[in-house]
Order: structure tokens, then sequence, then C-alpha cells
């Protein structure tokens, strides 16, 4: 697969996503949403960082599972119920995504939402990964 990450001069420089990501590959992985379940099915943490950190785990395990890595992301959107929260936590959040995902990040958007699935639940992320 190659994958390349497109950010125009033209546009605002991202922090944390890229404008556009181009792939080509042969097998396209749909990842459902995960939040901070642990595997008794109970939400763990109770801030958004410590939530983001699992439900980011979450995904990256379903992935790994499927044959993919990090770098195979083309999209990842975050649902949150606190978007104030959410960019307050920012550089934060960042970092996890870093120490987990890597440095390159894929094409990514933020809606902020009423509640999750679990009313406990702070963030869900779901994505589309692309491989060779």
């Amino acid at each position: 697969m190659t994958t390349e990450r497109i950010n125009p001069a033209e546009l605002s420089p991202p922090t944390g996503f890229s404008h556009a990501v181009t792939t080509t590959g042969s097998r396209v992985i749909y990842l459902a949403g995960q939040t901070a379940l642990d595997t008794e099915g109970k939400i763990v943490g109770s801030t958004l960082p410590g939530q983001f950190e699992r439900a980011l785990t979450n995904l990256l395990t379903a992935l790994r599972a499927a044959g993919g890595t990090p770098t195979d992301l083309a999209r990842v959107t975050v649902y949150t119920t606190d978007v104030a929260d959410y960019r307050a936590h920012a550089p934060e959040l960042g970092r996890i995504w870093r120490k987990l995902a890597g440095p390159e990040y894929p094409a990514m958007a933020v809606l902020g939402v009423v509640r999750l699935w679990d009313t406990q639940a702070l963030v869900e992320l779901d994505g589309v990964a692309v491989l060779p």
C-alpha cells in the first residue's frame, strides 16, 4: 500500500490530522466505533484523555487483528460528548496518539455528540484503513 498525506500550504497547518490522504491498496478495513470498554464490557477511565487512550488502544487492537497497522489508517472520526474538553486536552491527546499510533495522522474529524451508546463514554473512535 502507498499512503500520501496531503497538506496544502493554502490551508491552515494541520495539528493532529492530515487535510487529505490518498491510498492505493487492495484491502479496505472498516473499523467499528470503539469506546473505553475493557474486556468485561465496562467503561474504564473517568477523564477524556484516559478514555481516549483506551478507545484508541481498542481501535488499534481491532486494526491489528485484521492485519493492519496504524500507518494503514486513512480516516478516523472522533465522537466526543464535550468538544471544549477535547480541545482543552488536545496536546495530551496528541501525545497519546503519537505514543500508540506513531507520528503520522490520517484524515480526521472531531464531532460533538449529545451522548454515546454507553452513557459513561466520553469519546468514541471509528476508522477506515487500506492495506496492500
